[in-house]
């Protein structure tokens, strides 16, 4: 049975009592995916951190959880999948192909070790149980790079990306039942400087519960890491202020990967995971003290490459400056020296704090928030569903379809089920599914993709009075083009549409006072 205490909402409740009074209507087999789609229901939403290699998505996996695990140097680790999630004791589980596991404790760092001790080609995954609060509300997916020269590590992260055969379901299920119910329900993207053609596949491969869900911007972001790698000059309107710069640049990026992400937010995962993870350190600080005390033409000309500051003959010892560099890199000690000369006085744990928020980390999180753990519900019950019409459409029995089929549009027609129609009506539109007018796909996208209504309806700041107003004008216009102007595609998402206009039209006018 379903724990519906932790279900991310009653979206989630309703498709797991679909499922529970279904299971007895279908084959065994069907029965089990079933079983495993509520089970899943319960869990935390999956979030994918996915990227090319050396694009520094472990890194962000460990400033994200708030703590050092995940392996940054390439081992054999880096070439595996990785699920981090909530448990009451840290341990490290190897996951087979042939099903079985073996436990590992954590090495000494606190790290998953670098080498496991075992044929990784014969490993599916790794699952890390960590008692890390954060994973209470979200499991964490550390994949291998797109793009390296393994092709087994790639395979995997395409696997996980393509909701291919995972370790996840029953031994009742077949392949094909498994890959229904398998991969992430959500995914950040990590981009570099540049977008890469990989990149925009990748995201179009990327399916939550099955292929027939790709990603768009109800269930990914993107962030534009190494930020502080930016060369200002390199991009008009920058002048020369290197976040600015980010920040223009990852704007570009969202509209090239756009809709396939909600966002591209720049960040710099590097400095976040040396603040947020306890990497950044009392001695660190004192040190950065040190080197503020330098004349001005010193410390600029250590700042202007890795090797200089590494090697000039100064006062705070070469190892010491090595270590800087390995945790904060020249942009973070510039910041970090720039904050000391500001305020003499500040304290370690201050310049930790401006250092977590000079890297951007705390921008994304709120949007992780926003996109991800603010519609959970939706997004979890939608990729639920998603999978049960797959286990049907697997069965080969015409009946078992039509029963499961019957039983979904029951639930849909329900009013607390029109988000997951919603959901439904924009995936279609961002896959190209359904062809609409550019300015109509823009306005299906702002009406499904926001959780705040007058981000919804394109008023920010607007009166209760002035979104109400717009909500039935736009919900009388998608009406009439459902019903006059559209072809028999268009008009089943303007109906959606329009609902959905309706529905906050009378929310706003229930609320009124």
């Amino acid at each position: 049975m379903t724990d519906q205490g932790h279900l991310a909402g009653p979206l989630s409740m309703s498709v797991a009592n679909l499922c529970r009074r279904l299971q007895p209507q279908v084959s065994a087999r069907t029965a089990a995916g079933f079983a495993e789609v509520t089970r899943r229901l319960a869990a935390p939403l999956q979030v994918a951190v996915a990227g090319r290699i050396k694009s520094g998505k472990s890194t962000l996996v460990n400033a994200l959880i708030g703590r050092r695990v995940a392996p940054t140097d390439v081992g054999e680790c880096t070439r595996l999948v990785t699920r981090f999630q909530y448990g009451t004791v840290d341990r490290i589980e190897v996951v087979f192909t042939n099903g079985t596991k073996q436990v590992l404790p954590f090495a000494a760092d606190g790290m998953i070790p670098g080498e496991l001790g075992v044929d990784i080609s014969q490993v599916s995954h790794i699952e890390a149980y960590l008692t890390n609060a954060v994973l209470q509300h979200m499991t964490v997916i550390d994949t291998p790079g797109l793009g390296s020269l393994d092709a087994a590590s790639v395979s995997r992260t395409e696997e996980l990306l393509g909701a291919a055969k995972q370790d996840e379901g029953s031994d009742e299920l077949d392949d094909t039942s498994r890959n229904a119910v398998a991969g992430a329900e959500a995914v950040l993207y990590v981009v570099t400087q540049g977008v890469r053609a990989d990149d925009q596949q990748a995201l179009a491969a990327f399916t939550a519960a099955t292929a027939s869900r790709e990603a768009g911007p109800v269930n990914a972001i993107a962030v534009l890491n190494k930020a502080d790698t930016i060369t200002p000059e390199s991009v008009q309107g920058a002048e020369d202020d290197v976040w600015k710069a980010a920040t223009i640049l990852a704007g570009k990026q969202a509209a090239l990967l756009k809709p396939r992400v909600a966002d591209v937010l720049p960040v710099i995962g590097l400095i976040a995971e040396s603040a947020e993870s306890g990497g950044f350190t009392s001695a660190d600080a004192e040190a950065l003290r040190q080197l503020s005390a330098l004349d001005e033409a010193t410390l600029e000309t250590m700042l202007m490459a890795a090797d200089i500051f590494t090697s000039w003959d100064c006062e705070v010892p070469a190892g010491t400056r090595l270590r800087l560099l390995e945790k904060l890199d020249l942009f973070g000690i510039r910041c970090a020296i720039e904050a000391i000369r500001a305020d003499p006085e500040i304290t370690a744990g201050a310049l930790r704090r401006m250092l977590l928020e000079a890297s951007g980390l705390e921008a994304v999180r709120a949007r992780l928030n926003v996109v991800f753990a603010a519609r959970a519900d939706g997004i979890k019950a939608a990729a639920a569903l998603a999978s049960v019409t797959a286990l049907a459409h697997a069965s080969g029995d015409p009946a078992e379809r039509q029963r499961v089929h019957d039983a979904i549009e029951v639930l849909l027609a329900k009013p607390e089920a029109h988000q997951l129609r919603l959901l439904e009506a924009l995936t279609l539109v961002v896959a190209g599914a359904v062809d609409m007018p550019e300015d109509l796909a823009e306005e299906v996208l702002r009406v499904g993709s926001n959780a705040e209504i007058g981000a919804q309806l394109g008023m920010p700041g607007g009166t209760r009075a002035e979104l109400a107003a717009y909500a039935l004008e736009r919900a009388g216009w998608w009406r009439s083009f459902a019903s006059f102007g559209a072809t028999p595609a268009q008009s089943r998402v303007a109906h959606v549409v329009h609902r959905a206009y309706f529905l906050i039209w009378q929310q706003l006018r229930e609320n009124r006072g």
